[in-house]
């Protein structure tokens, strides 16, 4: 992500003005057309959704350096438990895989944290800004439920954190694994 100074003025009023509008804003309830792969994924309606059935999920900021993006796949070890995969996790192989796209990436927090709809494994991490690249803050989200394996990853640009993280936070604490749940109050 290269932000030019004029650029980044832009996003840092928009940035700035981010927590106030977001959550004056009407919300956006969005599941699955797939019976086989329920979610509900909540968030604000200043953002943007993409993708297409049965493959990822991304919404957008338009004024603002954030982006979340959500995965659902079948799997196999449908007796994973977010406990069991914080206890497992291979922090060396976290920091390799996201260091291929965030050169520098270091590993922050790990823990459980709550999804709507039941427990999620937790990280966190940042990339390193470096010339013409503005460090990049990750928070990594993942659960099973039934034979579905769900990821959330969101990521914004680190300056910005104090404005993008309670917006990032709601949108992983509204995530359900079910069809058609409902907000919750931030």
């Amino acid at each position: 992500m290269k932000l030019g100074s004029a650029a980044g003025s832009l996003l840092a009023l928009g940035m700035a003005l981010l927590p106030a509008t977001a959550m004056a804003q009407s919300l956006v309830l969005s599941g699955s057309p797939l019976p086989d792969q329920p979610y509900t994924l909540i968030y604000p309606d200043v953002m943007v959704e993409s993708g297409e059935a049965g493959g990822p999920v991304t919404i957008n900021h338009p004024g603002a350096p954030l982006q979340c993006m959500l995965s659902v796949v079948p799997v196999d070890d449908t007796g994973w438990t977010a406990e069991a995969a914080l206890a497992n996790l291979d922090e060396a192989a976290v920091v390799r895989s996201w260091s291929a796209t965030f050169p520098g990436f270091v590993l922050g927090n790990r823990a459980i944290t709550a999804y709507q709809s039941g427990p999620a494994l937790f990280y966190e991490g940042a990339s390193t800004a470096s010339e013409g690249s503005a460090a990049i803050s990750l928070v990594h989200t993942e659960t099973v439920s039934g034979e579905n394996g769900y990821t959330l990853d969101c990521y914004y640009a680190t300056e910005f954190a104090e404005q993008a993280r309670p917006l990032v936070d709601f949108i992983i604490a509204n995530f359900s694994t079910e069809q058609d749940a409902q907000p919750i109050a931030p």
